[in-house]
């Protein structure tokens, strides 16, 4: 595309008037990536600002930039308020709109994301969809997987990942959407169809700073919905009637609203619901039919995410046959309630829950499978919300047996002062506090018997601990094994 061409996407950017008119290669944001006939867009971010790699970048082939500010490049310099709008406009532009061309779902919420985005496409996998899925734990287009940097990726890069879909035949993308992705504006020119709300509690607070803050960058996935009506592809809001958050997602969107829930009235809801050890059997009741669904996962909060999913596929107008299959189909997610197995007689279970909401509800949900005493294993990230600290030691405390305070990533942070901040919350009260994450997990399990149960959580999936600015393997999973063999 030419410089001239994809310049007249920024509508309020002053005119190119240059004698050349490059081709545009690229667009990038980061000057490593730059190559010859690239665009660089200088983003000021919270450590490094693009625009002081702006001569670099022109020496490495950037034939143009994008600037807040004059800068000192031997390249056209085409200067915007916002770069990161333009960075969004441009990237959409050069990628050719490529979510017009998908039928595009975005999942929002503090817990379930992850759990709910891989339900969702299974479904529609099962209803012969070709599929991609942008989230935590990696990017994958149909069968093929890629690391991922962030829950929701910058711009360029999401619009570069869906350009790859449509190339790739997908016409369906499921995307789990963070608030701060929300607030920064790296989903700008992402054409949503469904946009759905797991629940809000309390978590990057260090961030958006209040819990209004936070339920406002969340709305912002609904308002962007767009306020005119098309039949032919309707917009749909899918909310969680039992969050007191829905009522003003509800008021912020023009879309069409599908609700779910299990305690208030909703469009989808689950009754009769009854747990054992493997798995949840529960009524499935929704405006296309109702049926008796079993599914291999334990605890409350993934029937809300099998409810979510199902919404979401009513709203997609799947026939209700081909939902009830796919869920009866589903598989647990890596890091998401996973039991390690090694041949011992006692229950070991990795979990994400790195919240108070999520530790609570993955706490009573092992209390259920505990016929002895309850082991939890549990830190907190360093250089994040300091609040949390306090208010996960203590629910630690308060459903647990056995509460092991331990290092997460601790990050820049020294990890005996993050205990410090866990242990304040819960002074007097029975604990054990030991900063080695490995020596942790050895403990819990060295100690435990049949009939106890072992929750490692706050890492989940992740495969690395980040302890002073570096980055070390680590896997709880891979841990736990371990130590049971071991000490086997």
């Amino acid at each position: 595309m030419k410089l001239t061409k994809i310049l007249t996407y920024l509508k309020n950017a002053p005119s190119y008037a240059g004698q050349e008119d490059p081709d545009i290669t690229s667009i990038e944001m980061d000057s490593r990536e730059v190559k010859t006939g690239s665009l660089f867009v200088c983003i000021k971010g919270y450590t490094v600002d693009g625009h002081d790699y702006a001569r670099q970048a022109a020496e490495k082939g950037a034939v143009a930039i994008v600037a807040e500010r004059e800068v000192d490049a031997d390249v056209p310099v085409i200067i915007v308020r916002h770069t990161k709008r333009a960075l969004a406009v441009l990237s959409d532009a050069f990628y050719g709109q490529p979510t017009k061309q998908l039928k595009l779902i975005g999942i929002t919420g503090t817990n379930g994301k992850t759990s709910t985005s891989h339900m969702v496409e299974e479904i529609f996998r099962k209803a012969g969809s070709r599929t991609g899925l942008i989230g935590t734990m990696y990017t994958k287009i149909h069968d093929e997987t890629f690391d991922a940097k962030n829950t929701t990726p910058e711009s360029v890069t999401l619009q570069k990942t869906f350009r790859k879909m449509v190339d790739q035949d997908v016409d369906t993308a499921v995307m789990e959407v963070s608030s701060h992705a929300l607030h920064m504006g790296r989903v700008h020119g992402c054409d949503y169809d469904i946009a759905a709300f797991t629940n809000l509690t309390q978590d990057h607070l260090d961030y958006h700073q209040t819990m209004e803050e936070y339920k406002h960058a969340k709305s912002l996935l609904f308002s962007q919905l767009g306020g005119s009506f098309n039949h032919e592809k309707p917009k749909w809001a899918v909310l969680n009637t039992d969050d007191p958050a829905s009522a003003y997602f509800a008021q912020v969107t023009s879309a069409h609203l599908l609700t779910y829930g299990i305690q208030n009235d909703a469009d989808v809801k689950a009754e009769n619901i009854k747990m054992a050890p493997k798995g949840t059997t529960f009524d499935l009741v929704t405006p296309k039919g109702s049926a008796q669904v079993t599914i291999p996962l334990v605890g409350l909060f993934n029937v809300y995410n099998v409810l979510t999913a199902a919404a979401i596929a009513i709203a997609a107008d799947i026939p209700f046959a081909t939902i009830t299959e796919g869920i009866e189909g589903l598989k647990g997610v890596r890091g998401r309630f996973e039991l390690v197995d090694a041949g011992q007689d006692f229950p070991v279970i990795v979990d994400y829950a790195h919240t108070p909401d999520s530790l609570e509800n993955v706490l009573n949900t092992c209390r259920g499978l505990t016929e002895g005493k309850l082991f939890v294993v549990v830190g907190c990230g360093g250089d994040r919300d300091k609040t949390k600290r306090p208010k996960m030691a203590k629910i630690a405390v308060d459903l647990a047996d056995e509460p092991v305070f331990t290092a997460d990533n601790p990050r820049s942070e020294n990890p005996l002062a993050i205990l410090n901040d866990m242990e304040e919350g819960v002074k007097g009260a029975y604990y054990h506090s030991i900063v080695n994450r490995e020596q942790a997990i050895f403990f819990a399990i060295a100690n435990a018997k049949k009939g106890d149960v072992v929750l490692i959580a706050g890492k989940g999936h992740e495969t690395y601990q980040q302890i002073g600015g570096k980055t070390f393997d680590f896997d709880d999973a891979e841990v736990a094994k371990r130590a049971i063999l071991e000490l086997k």
